[in-house]
């Protein structure tokens, strides 16, 4: 029997921690002005939602390939649908209202399929998406930091060979809400979303829902979770409007990732010049200024003090440094597909897919075609790293 949430004490040592490291963020954040403060508190937000939620695309995805059940996937849809909803009235008419808004739009082509599918086999490697990554690491699973230090340096590497990926075949991006009109293409899509949501119900039984949290009242159960991944997609799916009003883009994690490898790697002597991706005015100017500028990096450092708070509360914050060696292999390899993939596929499961379709953009279904299959091989290899199912 799973430990009652009820009988499981939150941790104040480790909560006052937590609490005065995102005072001192949001401190620094609010040093670098606009609306970094109001950013850092939604990525807290984030991360107390997607580790209460246990809202990760991985295991989601590993449930539905060993048949134990679709509800985590399910959730997810319905999170892309609602969102994309909530999405096509700002693309369309944020002009008016004074907004400034840039989509999750990307290029079609070889590089997003294949970047996919290299994500797709990390992700079970690894043990974690891009935003899973985070609120494990912050959860205090020692496995995923080593995943997360691999992840940018996959990364990193991958920004180094843009240049062949983007000379594949391919096309610019087509965005569905310019084709279409965006009442149409929203309608469209959620409808295509709602569909597959319906075909995995009728599939069977869904899994036992989670009974951990015993005789915990409502207001126990928001601070102390666990929360049903339906909650955790609708938590979600506000965080993620409320990400795009303030930041003027969708939810991204991985861009993040890219940058602290490239950081690191100039303390290491690296010469940006040598790289034709590091060298354009985005990237470059984002290599001079201070971690804590970047509104990627300002979320993803959110999540995951978001999470090492919500694993306070629920007294989960055990982290056990005892990492196997086949585990550690898998960490690594997983980490490296994770960042090389999601660099050159133009984002991860967030970036790409979430944000992507939630868009409009065609690249965001192009990414759960090919991360789909990816995932599957990463199921059938995890059993060879000593990885429980």
């Amino acid at each position: 029997m799973p430990e009652s949430q009820t009988t499981r004490r939150f941790q104040p040592g480790v909560l006052t921690l937590a609490t005065l490291l995102m005072l001192a963020g949001l401190v620094a954040v609010a040093g670098q002005g606009g609306r970094l403060p109001l950013l850092w508190l939604v990525g807290v937000a984030l991360g107390v939602t997607l580790y209460h939620a246990a809202f990760g695309f991985t295991g989601a995805y590993r449930q539905l390939f060993l048949g134990r059940g679709s509800r985590g996937v399910q959730a997810q849809l319905a999170m892309v649908a609602l969102t994309t909803l909530l999405f096509a009235p700002l693309f369309a008419h944020g002009d008016r209202l004074g907004l400034e808004l840039y989509g999750a739009w990307a290029p079609l082509g070889v590089q997003v399929a294949v970047g996919a599918f290299l994500f797709g086999i990390g992700m079970q490697l690894g043990g974690g998406c891009g935003s899973g990554t985070l609120f494990s690491a912050g959860g205090g699973d020692a496995r995923t930091l080593v995943t997360l230090l691999c992840f940018c340096a996959g990364a990193f590497w991958a920004s180094l060979h843009m240049g062949f990926w983007q000379s594949l075949p391919g096309r610019d991006a087509v965005v569905l809400g310019e084709v279409l009109g965006w009442p149409a293409a929203a309608l469209l899509q959620a409808a295509v979303l709602a569909g597959l949501v319906w075909l995995l119900r009728r599939r069977g039984p869904e899994e036992p829902r989670s009974r951990d949290a015993g005789d915990a009242g409502h207001w126990q159960r928001l601070l102390r979770g666990p929360w049903s991944p339906w909650v955790g997609a609708f938590v979600l799916t506000g965080l993620a409007f409320a990400t795009l009003l303030l930041a003027g883009h969708p939810w991204t994690i991985t861009w993040a990732f890219s940058l602290w490898g490239a950081k690191a790697a100039l303390l290491l002597g690296w010469d940006p010049a040598s790289s034709p991706f590091w060298s354009a005015p985005f990237q470059g100017a984002a290599l001079v200024a201070p971690v804590l500028g970047d509104t990627t990096s300002v979320m993803n450092l959110g999540i995951v003090l978001g999470a090492f708070t919500a694993a306070a509360l629920a007294g989960r914050f055990a982290p056990d440094l005892r990492i196997g060696t086949r585990p550690f292999v898998a960490a690594v390899l997983g980490g490296l597909l994770l960042g090389y993939g999601a660099r050159i596929a133009f984002g991860c499961n967030i970036g790409a897919f979430f944000s992507g379709i939630a868009s409009g953009s065609l690249h965001g279904w192009l990414w759960i075609v090919f991360a789909l299959p990816g995932n599957w091989i990463g199921v059938k290899l995890r059993p060879h790293f000593g990885l429980a199912d």
